[in-house]
């Protein structure tokens, strides 16, 4: 196929395509006597994909690198590179969202007091402004695509941080008590060992972990759940999606400020009457509060009163359970009925 027949077929411009073969993203076959370029249907099919992915918003740089990816490793690599502009994306979109609630907190004001003295301004520019650089100073500490061959050798000797490591799960389980097709997600759901256990209960899960090997490895054990490359911080999903969400041994990994804005993001995925249980390591007490969980995995202890007060605060009622010295078990029921989303 000629570069015409391609424009044509295709329904952009030659020029286009001559842009994308400069960039190093084409490669096609030259006629040694006229150098006119012909495309085969692998050419069709990388051009396709180059559009699509210029469509999402991705960069020609890093549109390079996942073809690089896909020409090494195959065309598995496509889903995460799409997976991981759908995160670019949803945070950029959540990030909009804070700027209209912050504006449309601003209107109120204003209508209310008829003025909007400068430290309302400030503060409500400052809440926003460090609200968005939690989600964009987000990153992957501790290499959990190094550990996911190793994770359920280590999760499952129910030693160290990950003591009773079962029973957390079971009593997750057994709180949530899921009704056969409810719709649960899993944050940092890791090989989907929770997971696997809520759709023997006849749950519909899906799971989100910023590692895309442990995902790798949660879609070979349970192929029919949904996981999405993401994070605590920015969920990749619309809101009131699940009448659950759930987490285990993951929550912990936060700063103080993270895990609020956190919670929010469970809220905000959450369906009116969605339930959140999350079994982590947290300090009960004032005296240890400012000590970390974990040497080298926490950032800061969760705070087991602030965690609840938190719940309280947003129209939850809740239970809770210590599991063994380090150990808690959080359970949060919305009383009211309000969307979130």
């Amino acid at each position: 196929m000629k570069i015409k027949e391609l424009a044509d077929k295709l329904n952009i411009s030659a020029r286009a395509i001559r842009f994308y073969e400069e960039k190093g993203l084409l490669s096609p076959h030259k006629e040694e006597h006229n150098l006119y370029r012909t495309f085969e249907e692998k050419d069709i099919w990388r051009l396709q994909t180059i559009i699509s992915l210029r469509e999402s918003g991705m960069k020609l740089s890093n549109i390079k690198q996942a073809l690089q990816e896909i020409d090494a490793k195959g065309h598995g690599e496509l889903r995460y590179y799409l997976e991981l502009q759908r995160s670019v994306m949803m945070k950029q979109w959540l990030e909009i969202k804070q700027v209209i609630e912050t504006t449309d907190h601003m209107i109120s004001l204003l209508q209310d007091n008829h003025t909007l003295p400068l430290e309302d301004i400030y503060k409500l520019a400052a809440d926003s402004k460090q609200i968005r650089e939690q989600r964009e100073n987000w990153k992957d500490k501790w290499d959990f695509d190094e550990l996911a061959e190793t994770h359920d050798r280590r999760v499952t000797g129910n030693s160290g941080m990950y003591m009773d490591y079962e029973h957390a799960l079971d009593e997750i389980v057994n709180w949530i008590s899921p009704a056969q097709g409810e719709e649960g997600l899993d944050i940092g759901t890791g090989t989907g060992n929770l997971a696997g256990m809520l759709i023997s209960k006849g749950a519909h899960m899906s799971g989100v972990d910023q590692s895309k090997e442990m995902l790798r490895l949660c879609q070979s054990k349970y192929p029919a759940m949904e996981t999405r490359l993401g994070n605590f911080l920015a969920l990749p999903y619309i809101g009131g999606q699940f009448h659950f969400v759930v987490s285990s041994f993951a929550f912990h990994h936060l700063t103080g400020e993270q895990q609020t804005l956190a919670l929010e993001e469970m809220r905000r995925v959450s369906r009116p009457h969605g339930r959140i249980c999350i079994a982590d390591l947290m300090v009960a007490g004032s005296a240890a509060a400012d000590q970390p969980i974990d040497r080298g995995h926490s950032e800061e202890s969760i705070k087991l009163p602030s965690l609840l007060q938190w719940f309280e605060d947003n129209g939850y009622v809740t239970k809770h359970k210590q599991l063994n010295d380090r150990l808690h078990l959080v359970y949060a029921i919305p009383i009211r009925g309000d969307s979130f989303y």
